[in-house]
């Protein structure tokens, strides 16, 4: 029943979606924090900790900024299919999807570099695929490099995700050394323009390589994952593995560009996921981008099995998964 109504596309779908988002966010509007609790003030990029100065001195502005975060997000994600339709029918399913996922995780319902990066690696994945079949060099290669460093910014990690505009030219492209300089370019512009400006401003260097230095390798962050939380993603986890079986099995038969973008998204899953095993300074708060490529391995199974019982039965656990996680969370 629940799945069905997402399925449709009026108006009172995006109501729906909303509200289930002002209720898993309702714990963090009733208590809310500051970013300072998670540590994210402890040298901050530099985008952030402008952010941080904007948005971070009252605990309710900050939630209510990282909110609307979120709803941005899941407009982009939403957005992302209808203009590439890769999922081949126009559904709301990604954002709600989006909303679910991220809600395992209250403890990072707070002001967080990872959102303002979400937004950049959305865009980025969309500038990547607006590059297929274009005839001569590809330009927006160049964008999706500069949409990627300047999420980096926010949130230094993001930079590694670079690797998806080689691995874009490799996918969509022939793969010229033109392309490849575009993309270094693309990538370098953004932290080149503001070093400039930060070295302009007579500001220190030092403290601007520190911060760089600190959130790609030397910041550690140790996370207890909460009893409810592990079981809720162990079930989440082999729903996906479902979802995503299921989208193997028929990848091949879908169009060129489809494919294209569903293996693009499986390296931004890759990727994400490497990262938070390789790297200290990564922990759970990656959640914001992995649920990214999860929400559409999830709408495309969602929109075209053919079992008619068990997408419901999923579709409602994950929604009484996150509601547990959070009133747990909320009462304790």
């Amino acid at each position: 029943m629940l799945l069905r109504k997402l399925r449709e596309t009026g108006p009172d779908v995006i109501f729906l979606i909303v509200l289930v988002l002002a209720l898993i966010w309702m714990g963090a509007f009733l208590h809310p924090h500051l970013p300072s609790e998670l540590s994210f003030d402890v040298k901050p990029m530099p985008l952030f900790s402008l952010l941080l100065t904007v948005a971070g001195f009252s605990p309710v502005f900050s939630v209510i900024f990282t909110f609307l975060l979120v709803l941005l997000v899941s407009f982009l994600l939403v957005n992302f299919n209808t203009s590439v339709f890769f999922i081949s029918e126009r559904t709301y399913l990604p954002a709600f999807i989006y909303i679910l996922l991220t809600g395992f995780f209250p403890q990072y319902q707070v002001l967080n570099p990872l959102l303002p990066a979400a937004v950049f690696l959305i865009l980025a994945i969309r500038r990547v695929m607006d590059s297929y079949k274009i005839q001569g060099t590809a330009f927006p290669f160049f964008d999706a490099g500069m949409l990627i460093s300047t999420g980096s910014l926010f949130y230094a990690n993001l930079i590694w995700f670079g690797l998806l505009l080689l691995i874009g030219l490799a996918i969509l492209r022939t793969g010229s050394i033109k392309e490849i300089i575009i993309s270094v370019i693309g990538l370098a512009t953004p932290i080149f323009i503001f070093s400039g400006f930060f070295y302009l401003a007579g500001k220190d260097m030092n403290s601007l390589l520190s911060a760089v230095t600190y959130n790609l390798f030397t910041k550690e962050i140790y996370y207890s994952i909460p009893t409810i939380t592990l079981v809720a993603l162990i079930m989440s986890g082999l729903i996906i593995l479902i979802a995503v079986a299921h989208l193997l099995s028929v990848i091949n038969s879908k169009k060129i560009k489809s494919r294209k973008t569903f293996i693009l998204l499986f390296w931004t899953f890759f990727i994400a996921v490497s990262i938070e095993v390789l790297f200290k300074s990564v922990s759970a708060e990656i959640h914001y981008l992995t649920a990214i490529p999860v929400s559409y391995f999830l709408s495309h199974y969602f929109v075209f099995t053919k079992k008619k019982l068990l997408p419901e039965i999923m579709i409602a656990v994950l929604f009484v998964l996150v509601a547990v996680v959070q009133i747990v969370n909320l009462v304790k």
